[in-house]
């Protein structure tokens, strides 16, 4: 990002208050302390995001060496004599406003693309069809929100010759914004679908909505398929184009499914406008990506961090991975891999200056992987950064702490995205606590809570003070609730800053008793009662005698109250629900009228978010709901899956007739058949109860039943009617085969599912 502005030009675009003068020149914009490269040149907006306030992090951002903001007019800091505080209404308007201007110093063509799926895809393909004759411009990764599309009209510079703009909407009206900033000379309208219509009245008032970004262009592309109403398309300046005349360049696609020829007539279609020769087209179709949109991390041999993201090594795709690597650090060394086969003396020379920009510890260039020194990289977070062709994967395999090829992925913008929707149903302001206890159901405790502290989330809890050391040691800050905390585990909670949850007479005398050891006073603890659920916890009845013990020992303090819903995944009938949720307001007006100070109250679970959100109190407590489940199907269709279990065919036999599979021969066949052996067993946590054909997996969107019993290290399955073969990709739990159909195979819960996944199972985290 080059936007070389001077403090006194920004001043005016912005028409904003300034504080204070000097003569510095920017060259980038931040939002992020986290992913800072050049702060002396960089100016920090304030943005108020859907768990962070960037005002809460200005003090972090002096300490890193930025001295120009932008904030709200009502945001108060002493600041330092040698800052620039500019002061809007919005933050994130300002923002907008730079990118507009910005976008306005640029008369090269600018291709604004829409609709609802796969609007990435469309743009990556077109970079690939105009990249080797054209320096393009692109927006990073999916940026196509309020803030997406500013942010990628600000890599904008004059050694561009093109743009491909990325543009989404979720509700009326934004569109209007984004095509005043984007300007687009150019259109392409990709697929149409019932993604967001659920905030439209109609879907032709969807449909007007984004087909607002084309108003000022010179022509429309578009797919076949999409009907334009008539007044739709008079009400637009140029034309809309059909892309079905491109059909003889579709051979040569690598992909040939309906919806990616129809993405790449679009890419096609747009290289032929900008003067991509037809030749040079049909070449460059052949050789089509598939796109890999989300970067790997593994935990590697010696104490390292993996990101593996080895598709590609343009200079944007580069800086965004280098950004992440750094978000993610926490200190420890940087190390980047780079296999820069296939790139000319100019983009070499370009991305030398990229990675020196971002002070790596150490860098390899590598041609194969025997000149890698494994042997010297540790305690590092190491990115595997490349081309296609340098085939990295197999590197990265190298780097594997776990080379079992069962795995269990976890994808942490579906987290991010169900975190958003249980936030979505509060009220504002209205803290988020996720619960990692049990590995944090099964996807790995230290890495969730590290991307769940990255994300804003309030507090972490825990069921024992173990789990809150491990999450100490790695780095979390959070406040962290110990929800069983047991007197063995009191030292550990005070040494670690953990607060703990007392339940009884008992554990309250334990703990005050301890902390007299330690000599501390007025030390967070948090009071549970028990209004229903019959596990641990005060009963409501006894919290005058609860006060009176409590404001009688200085050695604790108040830091917040909580009771846990019984029901609350009944849909039938919330009475239950309701009478738990009464004693506890009963409890919480005792405690209120008590101390003269406030504390947190919470007693919504993950089912009785969305049921009764008017319970929310000052904070709710999100489980298994961020992986994506619920028991409420109309609940599940707002959320994204987190979690998925794969697997591959490690080996097919054929069984004849008479022929028994397995151990004790409890399977012989009357049939001749095939079967796929599957390195999954009982060990992993594929239960043994689903032998027999009790249970099965998917292979190419085909379920297959298990044969025989299950073994501890493999399953056999029936594949007689699928055409497999050895190394096809098997789903366990994944898009076909749901966590819940899972759970029912294995008569339980989703909990008990994921809980039982054995940690030898290599987990894999995914990052958009």
């Amino acid at each position: 990002m080059k936007i070389n502005i001077s403090l006194d030009r920004l001043a005016a675009v912005l028409g904003a208050d300034l504080v204070s003068t000097t003569n510095q020149v920017i060259d980038s914009v931040a939002f992020d302390t986290r992913k800072l490269v050049s702060p002396q040149q960089t100016v920090f907006f304030a943005l108020q995001g859907e768990f962070r306030d960037g005002h809460d992090f200005i003090a972090d951002a002096l300490e890193k060496g930025i001295r120009v903001f932008v904030v709200r007019k009502d945001f108060a800091l002493k600041t330092p004599a040698d800052a620039v505080f500019f002061r809007v209404e919005n933050p994130l308007q300002a923002l907008q406003i730079l990118a507009t201007y910005h976008r306005s110093q640029y008369a090269y063509p600018v291709v604004g693309i829409t609709g609802s799926v796969g609007k990435t895809i469309v743009k990556e393909w077109i970079y690939h069809l105009l990249a080797p004759d054209l320096k393009v411009v692109r927006s990073p990764k999916s940026y196509n929100s309020q803030l997406g599309v500013a942010l990628s009209l600000l890599e904008m510079d004059s050694s561009h010759q093109v743009a491909l703009i990325e543009a989404g909407i979720s509700a009326p009206r934004e569109m209007e914004v984004l095509e005043r900033m984007i300007q687009p000379s150019i259109g392409v309208f990709v697929a149409f679908g019932k993604a967001h219509a659920e905030n439209f009245n109609t879907q032709a008032e969807h449909m007007h909505e984004k087909l607002t970004l084309f108003k000022g262009v010179s022509k429309t592309f578009v797919q076949a398929d999409i009907a334009v109403p008539l007044h739709e398309f008079q009400s637009i300046h140029g034309q809309f184009v059909d892309v079905s005349d491109v059909r003889s360049y579709l051979k040569a696609c690598p992909f040939q499914d309906r919806a990616s020829l129809q993405n790449v007539s679009l890419a096609i279609s747009v290289a032929l406008e900008l003067g991509i020769a037809p030749h040079a087209i049909l070449e460059r179709v052949a050789t089509l990506p598939r796109l890999a949109l989300r970067m790997e991390t593994f935990d590697g041999i010696h104490g390292n961090l993996i990101i593996n993201d080895s598709y590609n090594l343009d200079l944007d795709a580069l800086r965004q991975s280098l950004e992440y690597q750094l978000s993610v650090a926490n200190g420890r060394k940087r190390v980047a891999i780079i296999a820069a086969d296939g790139l000319v003396e100019r983009q070499l020379v370009e991305m030398h200056q990229t990675l020196d920009a971002f002070k790596l510890d150490r860098v390899f260039f590598a041609d194969d992987q025997h000149s890698i020194p494994f042997e010297t990289i540790n305690n590092s977070v190491v990115l595997i950064k490349g081309t296609r062709v340098s085939q990295l994967q197999k590197l990265a395999a190298l780097f594997q702490l776990k080379k079992h090829k069962t795995r269990v992925e976890v994808d942490f913008g579906a987290v991010k995205h169900n975190l958003a929707y249980y936030r979505s149903l509060v009220p504002v302001g209205t803290k988020l606590l996720v619960m990692v206890k049990a590995s944090s159901y099964g996807s790995g405790a230290e890495k969730m809570a590290q991307f769940l502290q990255k994300s804003g989330v309030d507090y972490l809890g825990v069921a024992y003070a173990d789990e809150g050391v491990e999450l100490r040691k790695s780095g979390i800050t959070l406040p962290i609730l110990v929800m069983n905390a047991e007197e063995d585990g009191f030292d550990d909670i005070i040494q670690y800053a953990l607060e703990p949850a007392l339940f009884s007479y008992a554990t309250m005398d334990s703990f005050v008793k301890r902390l007299i050891d330690h000599g501390r006073e007025n030390y967070p603890v948090h009071l549970k009662f028990d209004t229903g659920m019959r596990r641990l916890g005060f009963e409501p009845t006894e919290v005058e005698k609860v006060v009176a013990l409590f404001k009688a020992q200085p050695e604790i303090r108040l830091k917040g109250v909580y009771s846990h819903l019984a029901d609350a995944d009944n849909l039938l009938d919330n009475s239950y629900s309701l009478t738990q949720i009464s004693l506890f307001e009963n409890v919480v007006n005792v405690l209120e009228n008590a101390f003269p100070y406030s504390f947190l109250k919470h007693i919504l679970n993950t089912e009785g978010i969305y049921r009764f959100p008017q319970a929310a109190f000052d904070m709710i407590r999100l489980g298994i709901g961020v992986y994506g489940y619920s028991v409420d199907q109309s609940v599940v269709a707002h959320l994204r899956p987190a979690i998925a279990w794969k697997s591959v065919v490690s080996q097919i036999k054929t069984i004849e007739v008479g022929e028994s599979v397995g151990y004790s021969r409890r399977f012989v066949a009357d049939r001749p058949m095939k079967i796929a052996v599957i390195p999954v067993g009982y060990a992993d946590g594929f239960r043994r109860s689903l032998g027999m054909g009790k249970g099965g997996v998917v292979i190419r969107q085909v379920f297959c039943q298990t044969v025989g019993s299950v073994c501890m290290d493999m399953v056999m399955v029936d594949v007689t009617h699928v055409a497999t073969f050895e190394g096809d990709a098997v789903e366990i739990i994944g898009e076909i085969q749901t966590l819940t159909k899972f759970a029912q195979q294995m008569e339980t819960i989703p909990y008990e599912v994921l809980t039982s996944i054995s940690k030898r199972v290599q987990r894999i985290y995914l990052e958009e």
